[in-house]
């Protein structure tokens, strides 16, 4: 709002000592920062004494975990302060009209609300219980039922998908190859580019970045023959919907260790600002090798705020918790998470650097499918872990929970700086 306040004033001849800055995204990507800092480190005190007052607090399964009963009582919900960190930034210093923006606010929103029915439903179980004279036993069964949770989760696939195939503002640009064009080609853009002058054609193709290949790029239209090419956006919407829903689920599983989800979601996210930048500016595209994505760079911005947000939560969310995110919180950051690899064409690298997501998953994927097969097989239920997901199985091992977040994190480090790595890497 900010922006487009000092964009009209400036159209009508009013200036402001220091408007002018708004022009930089430099500028406004530190502005999110510090704002979304501010909204979190303040607020989230204020938080906490308003969610400890309505008595809105964990409850704790119990699965005879190190350090289970020291966690009963501590506010949960505290991801509504992560979504006004990343919107409020987003809202008054983003460029509104942009399409990314848009998409990324509406993700935010979208399964905010999702994670907060959750939640809430939880929180009113308890209460019921409570008021019957009945002793509370959190389960799996609680808050949405499973399938209402993928479904909203679809929903979002769809719109998100949707929008950047059909949007006529989400375009990629490809250097001509060949003669040097006419100077009356339509729809060929020349540009300076590293002292050299370069052609570029806007297209709309369903390209994505592959990892340890040649070229390093792939398009979803060879998934399908070339008599169903026609409808490679179905393709591609249910390759979105499955990104957005599995990584959401990903990062909702982690988030079972004080600050590991946060401090996890924080790094990712500076990884994807950093594809972000690189990928919205032509002379780090052009050198990098990799596909240009005009007016990208507004992404920095709401990116910004959401490490910001996470950051500045994780100071009453590190050991031990003084708040927890709640499904509010990690279903939205991972959600958030999928939409920003998707739209910076990088979601083939999930794999890597949500590569703790993914083995949070996949943990509990296996204790359930094996201990099923082995009831139906021999009559008796049989575990690979210890206890799912993965961050349980160490706790479990006597593990202290600081250091499984620490190491965590430090394979999340490393996950990242390979991620950046496979730019180069053909």
């Amino acid at each position: 709002m900010l922006y487009h306040l000092f964009d009209w004033l400036k159209e009508e001849g009013i200036r402001f000592p220091g408007s002018e800055l708004f022009r930089f995204i430099t500028f406004r990507v530190l502005a999110a920062v510090l704002l979304s800092l501010f909204i979190t480190l303040v607020y989230g005190k204020k938080l906490i004494k308003f969610l400890q007052k309505k008595q809105i607090s964990e409850s704790i399964r119990e699965e005879g975990l190190a350090g289970e009963e020291s966690k009963r009582g501590t506010p949960t919900m505290g991801g509504i302060i992560i979504i006004l960190a990343i919107i409020i930034p987003t809202l008054l210093l983003a460029d509104l009209t942009n399409v990314y923006v848009q998409v990324l606010l509406i993700s935010t929103v979208w399964l905010g609300i999702i994670g907060f029915i959750d939640d809430y439903l939880k929180l009113r179980g308890k209460r019921l219980a409570q008021q019957k004279g009945e002793t509370y036993k959190k389960s799996g069964k609680d808050g949405l039922a499973g399938w209402f949770k993928i479904l909203g989760q679809v929903g979002l696939g769809i719109l998100v998908g949707a929008t950047l195939y059909f949007n006529s503002e989400v375009k990629i640009w490809r250097e001509y190859v060949g003669k040097v064009p006419p100077a009356d080609t339509t729809n060929v853009i020349a540009k300076n580019v590293n002292g050299s002058i370069k052609y570029f054609v806007p297209t709309k193709s369903v390209i994505t970045t592959i990892p340890f290949v040649k070229n390093h790029e792939f398009n979803y239209e060879k998934l399908l023959p070339a008599s169903w090419r026609d409808y490679t956006w179905v393709l591609y919407i249910l390759i979105v919907i499955f990104i957005i829903t599995a990584v959401s689920n990903g990062a909702n599983l982690t988030d079972g260790l004080d600050g590991l989800a946060t401090g996890t979601s924080a790094l990712i996210g500076t990884l994807l600002g950093i594809f972000a930048y690189a990928s919205g500016n032509l002379v780090f595209a052009d050198y990098l090798n990799i596909m240009y994505i005009p007016n990208l760079g507004e992404l920095s911005i709401f990116i910004a705020a959401m490490i910001g947000g996470c950051v500045g939560f994780l100071w009453y969310n590190s050991y031990p918790a003084q708040m927890f995110m709640g499904d509010t919180g990690s279903l939205t950051l991972g959600g958030i998470i999928a939409s920003l690899a998707i739209i910076v064409h990088k979601e083939l690298l999930i794999p890597i650097f949500c590569g703790v997501f993914l083995v949070e998953a996949l943990s509990v994927m296996l204790q359930v499918g094996y201990f099923k097969y082995t009831k139906r097989k021999f009559g008796e239920g049989r575990r690979i872990f210890l206890k799912a997901p993965l961050h349980h199985h160490y706790q479990v091992k006597k593990y202290h929970e600081v250091k499984i977040v620490t190491r965590f994190w430090i394979v999340t480090v490393l996950l990242v700086v390979l991620s950046i790595v496979t730019l180069k890497l053909r």
